[in-house]
This record gives C-alpha cells, structure tokens and sequence, in this order.
C-alpha cells in the first residue's frame, strides 16, 4: 500500500516538472497587461471558483480572447465589463457589486456562519441541560465491585 502511494505521489509531482507558463498571446505587452488586468476580474463560468485570468479551461480562454480582441477594436475596459455582465449576469464578475439580485452572494456566508453558531450553541445547551447519570444502586455497586476484584481467567 505504501509503495502504491508512493508511485501515486511521484506521477502526480513528476507532471509539475514539465508544467510551463503559456507565453502572452498578444505581440503588444502593453495590451496583454491590461487583458490580464481585466480578465483578473472576471469569473470563470466553469471553474467558478477562479478567475479567467487563472483558468486554463476552454471558456476561459475564449473569454480571454474575446477581451483581447475588444481591446485591440480600442473598447475601453468598462465597456467590456457591461458586455460581459449582459451577456453572463452578474455572475460573471469575481467581485459582484452589491445589489437586490447579488444579496445573497454577499450575505450568505455570514448567515451560514451565524446558523452555524446558533446550531452548535442549541447542541451545547441540549447536551448541558439532558439529565444527569444517575448514581448506582447499592446491589450494582456490588456487582461493579466484585467483577473487579475477581481474578481474571486466563484460558
């Protein structure tokens, strides 16, 4: 099982030796630097929990292209953001704005949080207030003491 592990271990470390940063796409380092910029702000719709300037998923890259291609037409960057949130919804921006429809996104985490607290303050009071073990009998006490002073019995 060990040396399975091992093995196991050794292919996944061996792929990250051959792993490279793609080249910029774009001949212009000016325009690559503000298509990361922008895309650093937008979501990966598969991923979801990435940017697409951090994703290698096929999406990504079209998204990525997209802006690049907007920027050389000379869109401006918040022109792209509007094109992108109408397209997508909101939910295409890593860092939604706060509004009716993205309340949820941001209030979320906190409500879980608090219903967290509030279920293991409810376990806690439950689990002091249950009943207390009763003490033993007289007659078990006897019982409890004499299966500890026998002898043990050894086959």
């Amino acid at each position: 099982m060990g040396k399975l592990l091992a093995l196991l271990l050794g292919l996944i470390l061996a792929g990250s030796v051959f792993a490279k940063e793609a080249p910029t796409v774009a001949a212009d380092p000016v325009l690559e630097k503000r298509v990361m910029a922008l895309a650093s702000e937008l979501r990966c719709l598969v991923c979801q929990n990435q940017t697409i300037a951090d994703s290698s998923a096929e999406l990504a890259i079209d998204l990525k292209n997209q802006v690049r291609e907007k920027l050389k037409q000379g869109e401006s960057e918040e022109k792209i953001l509007e094109y992108m949130v109408a397209r997508y919804g909101d939910f295409v921006l890593y860092k939604p704005p706060v509004k009716a429809t993205t309340l949820p996104l941001w209030i979320g985490p906190f409500a879980l949080l608090l219903a967290a607290l509030a279920g293991l303050y409810v376990y806690i009071v439950r689990r002091r207030s249950s009943a207390p073990a009763q003490a033993l009998s007289a007659e078990e006490e006897a019982r409890v003491r004499s299966l500890l002073d026998a002898p043990e019995e050894r086959p």
